[in-house]
Parts: C-alpha cells; structure tokens; sequence
C-alpha cells in the first residue's frame, strides 16, 4: 500500500489587520445549500467567499469566468493575500456533539498528492453516486485554485499530538451551529517538515469530498496534456487522525418516493417490525440500544426495523449495505439526507412518501474500511462539522 505526498503550500486568505474574525467572509460548503441561502451570504458582505465559490446559474456560461475574475480583483485590490512562503495550516473545531459535549477536534491543512484511482496512498472511502456537473472542474478550470479543502483521515498514529501545539492565529469564524472555527498557520520549518513525514508516512482515507478528489485527478491529467498549472499534481486536504476523538459521524437517512406499505413488503424477508410511535431526534440513541433502524411514515411516526441477521450472509454489517441489499429488486428512487429533524420535515411537506433512519458508521467500521480495501455505499457517513468555506484558498499556479 503506498503512502502520498503531503506539503505546505503558500496560502490564499482574506486579509486581516489584528482582528481574525472573518464570519462574515465565509459560508458552509458550496452543495449543503441553495441559491436562495447563496443570496443571504453574499449580502453580509461585498467579498464573501460565495460571489467566487458558488457561481449563480443566472450567469450561464460566463459565471466560471465572472467567478475567476472576481477572486483576480479581490487579490488585486488586497482583500486576499498569498502567504510569503509554504506553510501548513492548523485547523480547529469546538462545538458541542449531539450527547452535550463540548468538544475540539484538529487537523492539518496541506497539499495532499493527486494519485491515480487504485493506485494506493489515498484510498476512497465510499463509493460515489454520478453527478452529471461539472460545475467544480469548471471553477477549477476558470480559477485555476482549490477553493475548498478536501477531507481526509490519516492512519498515522500520533498526528493529533504533533499539532497540539498552538500556532499563529490568521483567521477564525463561527458558524451557524456555533461551531467556532480557528485556523493556525505553521511556519516553523522544523514543525513543517515533522508534519509532512506523519502524513506521508502512512495512507490517508478520503472521508468527505470524493468527488473533488476525483476532479482534482481530471483537472491533474489535463493539465499534464495542455501544460497546466504543476500546482494540479497536489489537492488542499483537510487531515485529521482517524481516531475517535477527532471524529463526529453523522448518519445519512435515506427518503423514498414508494410507500411505507411497499416498502414493508420489500423488507419483510429480512426485518422483523415494532411500533416506534413518534419520531425525534433522540429515536437515533433509541436505534443504537436496539440494534435497529427505523421506517418512518410521512405523519412522523415510525416503525423499528431489526435485522434478522441470519438473511444476511455475506452481507457487509452495515445498515446502508443492508438496506441496498434488500431493496436491490425493488424499484424506487433514493434520496440521502442527514438530520433527523430535516427528514421529517420533508415528509411532512410530502416531498417524499417514506423514509428509513440509519444509525452513523462506527471508528471500527471505518477503519476496517481503510484496511481492508471496501467500499462502504454511497452516503453512508457525514463528518461533522462541515469545514467552513473561506479559511483559506490554494492557487495553483500559472
């Protein structure tokens, strides 16, 4: 199994001058929402990260352009400005978890090496569902700079400890959950190359991004071919130990356009059944004492699912694997969405006819992923929280 290159890079980011707070600057991840809620960013403020990120289908086929020549002008008038040298980036998150606890989890930003699928050293972690856009490879191809990071999570033990120190401080926010976000930059060339040889000294998993790593791949080859940026052999990476207590994993439930009835029918083989009444968030803790998942019906009640677990040999134990081998001969149309509160707003406003809950991967589960080579199916785990968009940019050179 290989082992990728991991290196600082001269950063992007918004200009501060003694106040870090850039709140107002960033946003969510560009496909968590819509254009609507890409209005109300790019009101807060005339250089928020959006108007350069999330280009409005209003603009046609000029918006990657307009996009491309927005993120020049901001770097032309100093509103952005490149670090003088290489560096990493330090990245933390202190939020408060779904049992109360208030928690910090760290990791490291850098330029992960772009490697050919199947090659080794950044192994994915799911499998993807098509997506026909190609609205980041275009961005890509207009800014020519990685304008978000891609998550990854290293099997190096004792990263954590090596970024523990703290480091300067260039910019921090707090996000809509009150997640407060503090970005560190490391210049201290020791610190940076110790960083590096961690990194690269073991695989690292892709837990969130796929679809970006996979573009980086494309934008990589043609670059090679046309005499690109030398900047596409590497990707921004988010890394952060994959041990427990960097991790926060969501569940992503799943919505259907059949019935509760047909649904049932479709399940029967393989699920007993049990009344589960009214459905809130705290029915996943529920879930996870039982051993079960559970079907919800479009007036928010719902119906325990428990495993008979003798119907599924050969079957990877895990409730999305499960539930795509049941309802393989089913047809139907599946819809991914985490949170329960927003599952059953969705029903409630009949977007959908159905939905099962399923409970969040297990640190075993994703490191028996890792090394063991499989792929768990596609949206099967959401790592909370979300990176927020702005902290820092990559150019990719000329």
């Amino acid at each position: 199994m290989g082992v990728p290159k991991f290196e600082p890079f001269s950063a992007l980011r918004y200009a501060t001058s003694g106040d870090s707070d850039i709140t107002p600057l960033t946003s969510p991840p560009y496909d968590v929402f819509d254009e609507s809620v890409r209005a109300n960013y790019a009101a807060m403020n005339a250089h928020n990260i959006v108007k350069v990120d999330y280009p409005v289908e209003a603009d046609g086929d000029k918006r990657y352009d307009i996009a491309a020549t927005t993120l020049q002008s901001w770097i032309d008038s100093g509103v952005l400005v490149t670090d003088s040298s290489p560096t990493f980036s330090i990245y933390r998150m202190t939020f408060t978890d779904e049992a109360g606890r208030t928690r910090t989890t760290i990791g490291v930003v850098g330029a992960l090496e772009v490697v050919d699928e199947g090659a080794g050293g950044v192994l994915p972690h799911e499998r993807t569902t098509p997506k026909a856009k190609t609205d980041r490879l275009d961005l890509t191809r207009a800014t020519r700079t990685n304008m978000s990071p891609v998550w990854g999570l290293s099997l190096t033990a004792g990263l954590t400890a090596a970024l523990q120190e703290v480091a300067t401080v260039v910019a921090e926010c707090t996000d809509e959950e009150g997640v407060h976000h503090v970005l560190e930059r490391v210049d201290n060339a020791d610190r940076i190359a110790e960083i590096s040889r961690l990194v690269s000294s073991n695989p690292v998993l892709i837990a969130d991004g796929h679809h970006r790593y996979a573009i980086s791949r494309t934008y990589r080859d043609e670059s090679r071919t046309n005499g690109g940026p030398s900047g596409a052999e590497l990707t921004m990476t988010y890394v952060a130990e994959l041990v427990q207590e960097q991790l926060s994993v969501a569940a992503i439930h799943r919505l259907y356009d059949i019935s509760v009835n047909a649904l049932k029918e479709a399940l029967t083989a393989h699920y007993s059944f049990s009344e589960a009444g009214a459905i809130s968030p705290a029915t996943i803790a529920e879930m996870d004492a039982r051993g079960c998942l559970c079907l919800v019906a479009p007036d928010g009640t719902g119906t325990y699912l428990t495993p008979k677990e003798e119907t599924f040999a050969g079957v990877r134990a895990l409730d999305s694997s499960r539930l795509e081998h049941t309802l393989a001969n089913t047809s139907h149309n599946v819809t991914y969405q985490h949170g329960v509160t927003d599952v059953l707003e969705r029903l409630r406003n009949n977007e959908y006819q159905a939905a099962i809950l399923i409970r969040p991967v297990s640190l075993q589960e994703i490191r028996r992923t890792a090394d063991t080579g499989e792929l768990m199916p596609p949206k099967s785990t959401f790592f909370t929280p979300k990176l927020r968009t702005g902290m820092l940019m990559r150019p990719l050179g000329q």
